[in-house]
């Protein structure tokens, strides 16, 4: 399609096209949005499209309540819909499909057998056939992509071992009785790992056929971010002659600095294209046409929520120049169009994740949606464009964005079946006046059957980050219909420090974590306050991780909230350098250079002023926010003789995400409101009498 079709083009409209095999609505019995529900859902991942536009493959996860465990299947749609079939067979799991450059045959990778770690695999598109297993890498595979005659992936790998040594290695580490880790430098972990320092990230080739492996990057000196395992991290060039990889160009210091490298393969010299950037700079991406090489910037060292701007470098003159300066948007979820006139990306903008193409002509960026959220963009080589789309009200969904007939096309009917029997609540996005008179977004959640003669209990939700934001998306963590199934109005409100809503609303809290966020949060719940539909009387918050933060500040500050629920709460920030994420060190100095702002922003200097009853939630698996942080919390309130619970869960991370534990985790959340907050309507008697005693004075 050329750019000045898609220049062209109104917003999309949102009539999903249910594909012809959707099951119809049934007279069943009708259920609420219960947590046992979400785990009967199947979990749509991103999908990937063929070069010709044909067809799609996504890969679903399910998971088995009795066991606690999940098997991921590849399945085969049609860029036409009509189509939904498994590709993989039950009993394994398997991940990062990508066609090969005819489309004739699809590379995906899947333990099978006695298999340790994810080998390729390699299945024809074209004709019947099964899947032949390409290469053993001891060590694992995963982020591939195939160009050329080879596929491309990367493993974490001893470097100075060849692979027949690193299943050597392997076998011995399963035997051996010592535990200990050790690290001479940073980072020892990683969200809910510990790091070997001896082991790197690179990336390798191996021909489609199978044959000899190629390591890339173990000669160059660096290495892939310790965190990497996707194939964000690196792309390949059109014609196979190019490798751009993002590696941590710092030398000295704890703070990184991520650069996109670029190597000439077979070489072992790459060549840092962004070192005059302190900050970092991440996902590579050569465009169709191999002429230019796409990338993220952001400018603010140890900031993860600054802009990522959108870069182009040009080959050809070695000139790199950024696109769309003035746009307050981040470049996010980034696909090339086919004749690499501009990008197609899901950016977060104002609270709903949306298509826009960013074309390089300098004409400004266009959005293509409008309502609900869309992401994991693919294109083929014909312009066909798909992704998933999602809303509070359903889980992801596979859709083609059709830019010729302005719509967008359902592509699976996934979760069909278990819709059909749920009864949903509505919702709505609201704004409000919060702090220095700004204007916040907020989502609001009425529970199904709302009736606004009724009074109802308030579950406001505190976002976690917080440099992110609550879109019209689907959480299967922290679902707000299902809290409003219980009989709560729920609602999550983009506080300042939100993303999506312009570098100066997303900066404005730093350092001072507190002060707008308590403000904003105070607000809303004001706003709720004011609404004869509101119970006063019943009002519960809570969130987890800056969520949770933010919950422990308002212990110590008034607020209206009868109790709170703390999950994975940064609670001392002394102690959060303990952490793989030590909030403001990177930026604005150790607790020892800036020991007053440690004290003002950390919850546990306020303890002395603890008086709500809180719900205390941590997993001991937690290496973004470390368990003792919940302890302590705990030990505060039961000290402060406040009423308290601590849920601790020895095999969860940040997030609660077995299923029974999950269960578990929203049985005891809602227990706790309901302590607290009674849920479901009642009369509006309470209000009607002080009007009434109002009209009498």
């Amino acid at each position: 399609m050329a750019p000045t079709k898609i220049l062209l083009l109104c917003v999309l409209t949102l009539t999903l096209v249910v594909p012809a095999f959707a099951q119809e609505e049934t007279d069943a019995e009708r259920t609420r949005l219960t947590a046992e529900v979400l785990w009967t859902m199947d979990r749509v991942g991103a999908p990937v499209i063929s070069p010709d536009g044909s067809q799609v493959v996504v890969p679903v996860t399910s998971w088995d309540v009795e066991t606690d465990e999940s098997e991921t299947r590849l399945y085969l749609l049609s860029a036409e819909g009509g189509v939904q079939r498994p590709l993989t067979a039950e009993g394994s799991s398997a991940g990062s499909p990508v066609f090969s450059p005819d489309g004739s045959r699809l590379a995906f990778t899947a333990k099978r057998g006695e298999d340790e770690a994810a080998q390729i695999h390699v299945l024809p598109m074209d004709a019947p056939g099964e899947a032949i297993r390409v290469g053993d890498v001891p060590t694992g595979a995963s982020g591939l992509k195939w160009v050329g005659e080879h596929i491309y992936f990367v493993s974490t790998v001893w470097p100075e071992k060849s692979f027949d040594e690193m299943a050597e290695q392997l076998e011995a580490d399963k035997d051996d009785h010592v535990s200990a880790h050790e690290w001479t430098s940073m980072p020892y972990s990683y969200f809910d790992r510990y790091l070997d320092e001896a082991r790197e990230t690179h990336v390798y080739r191996i021909p489609a056929d199978g044959g000899e492996i190629d390591a890339l990057t173990v000669a160059t000196g660096l290495e892939l971010p310790r965190g990497s395992g996707g194939g964000s991290d690196y792309d390949v060039s059109p014609n196979g002659s190019l490798l751009a990889f993002v590696a941590d160009a710092a030398t000295e210091g704890v703070v990184e600095n991520n650069d996109v490298f670029l190597l000439e393969i077979g070489s072992d010299r790459p060549r840092n294209l962004t070192q005059g950037n302190a900050a970092a700079d991440f996902n590579p991406m050569f465009s169709p046409d191999g002429a230019m090489l796409a990338y993220n910037r952001q400018h603010i060292v140890g900031f993860y929520g600054d802009t990522r701007s959108l870069m182009i470098h040009e080959l050809a003159n070695d000139r790199t120049r950024v696109i769309h300066a003035d746009w307050d948007r981040s470049a996010d979820g980034l696909v090339w169009a086919p004749d690499s006139a501009g990008l197609f990306g899901a950016i977060d903008d104002a609270g709903t994740r949306r298509v826009y193409f960013l074309p390089l002509s300098g004409s400004a960026p266009v959005a293509l949606t409008d309502a609900t959220d869309y992401g994991d963009l693919d294109i083929a080589a014909d312009g066909t464009l798909v992704g998933t789309n999602v809303s509070f009200l359903y889980p992801p969904r596979v859709v083609r964005i059709d830019l010729d007939a302005d719509e967008i096309v359902r592509l699976d009917s996934f979760n069909d079946e278990i819709l059909a029997d749920v009864d949903l609540g509505t919702y709505e996005s609201v704004t409000y006046e919060g702090a220095d008179g700004a204007e916040i977004q907020m989502w609001v959640h009425y529970p199904p059957g709302f009736d606004p003669s009724q009074q109802y209990p308030l579950f406001l939700l505190i976002h976690g980050g917080p440099h992110g934001a609550i879109t019209d998306t689907f959480h299967f963590r922290w679902n707000a219909q299902t809290f409003a199934s219980w009989g709560y109005v729920t609602a999550w409100h983009n506080f300042h420090g939100s993303s999506g809503f312009g570098q100066d609303f997303t900066d404005a809290i730093n350092p001072d974590w507190i002060s707008k966020p308590y403000e904003d949060t105070i607000a809303a719940a004001e706003w709720f306050m004011d609404k004869d539909w509101i119970d006063t009387d019943r009002m519960v918050a809570g969130g987890g991780s800056y969520g949770g933060y933010l919950s422990s500040i308002l212990l110590g500050k008034e607020h209206p909230f009868n109790a709170l629920v703390i999950h994975a709460a940064v609670y001392d920030l002394y102690a959060q350098t303990s952490a793989d994420f030590a909030v403001h060190s990177d930026r604005f100095g150790p607790y020892w250079e800036n020991p007053e702002m440690y004290s003002i922003l950390s919850p546990h200097m306020y303890a002395d002023r603890f008086d709500t009853p809180s719900l205390v939630i941590h997993g001991q698996n937690d290496l973004r926010v470390p368990v003792g942080q919940g302890f302590s919390l705990f030990r505060a309130l039961q000290t402060r003789g406040v009423e308290s619970k601590l849920i601790y869960y020895p095999d969860e991370n940040h997030w609660i995400l077995k299923p029974n534990n999950s269960l578990h985790w929203y049985e005891a959340v809602r227990d706790w409101v309901t302590r607290f907050a009674a849920p479901g309507p009642r009369p509006a008697a309470r209000r009607d009498a002080e009007a009434n005693d109002s009209t009498q004075d």
